[in-house]
């Protein structure tokens, strides 16, 4: 009885040993990248500078966590999908040129509906109707041109 007890005492005693080898091995090799997913490059950059000067009370751009809202999506993104997606959102607002440039589409669904301004009647859009929109306020461009379109776009919405 004297050896199960012995032996009982010594596998608890190389148990605890074991567990707290492995923490110590872990804390050793503790993550400091807050980012450790993303690639070195100048978006990892950017939002490490912006949690820096953001987070530091000395910084004149400095935000109190109390003002401080960061909503993530289950992709863990920070992209903005509701009450619509932002690419949705730019293409809506390129209907009104792209109806100045052929005059037809004024008359035409879902443009007619876009042009009217009318949200309750565009939040019933189909998915066909907006892919009609998608397809034709983002094709015959270069990226280049698109890349311009949408840099103005960003820089003179009227959201911050």
């Amino acid at each position: 009885m004297r050896s199960i007890v012995t032996s009982f005492r010594l596998s608890r005693v190389l148990a605890v040993a074991l567990c707290t080898l492995l923490l110590v091995c872990t804390g050793a090799q503790a993550q400091t990248d807050p980012l450790p997913s993303w690639n070195d490059g100048p978006a990892k950059q950017a939002i490490l500078a912006f949690v820096q000067a953001t987070t530091d009370t000395a910084s004149p751009k400095f935000v109190p966590p109390e003002a401080r809202i960061a909503t993530f999506d289950q992709d863990g993104t920070t992209w903005v999908e509701q009450p619509i997606y932002t690419q949705v959102v730019y293409c809506l607002e390129q209907v009104k040129g792209l109806a100045e440039k052929k005059r037809q589409l004024k008359n035409v669904e879902p443009f007619k509906t876009v042009l009217s301004g009318n949200r309750e009647a565009m939040a019933k859009l189909s998915m066909k109707d907006l892919e009609k929109i998608l397809a034709a306020t983002l094709t015959g461009m270069t990226v280049e041109q698109f890349n311009a379109e949408v840099k103005t776009w960003v820089a003179t919405a009227p959201f911050p």
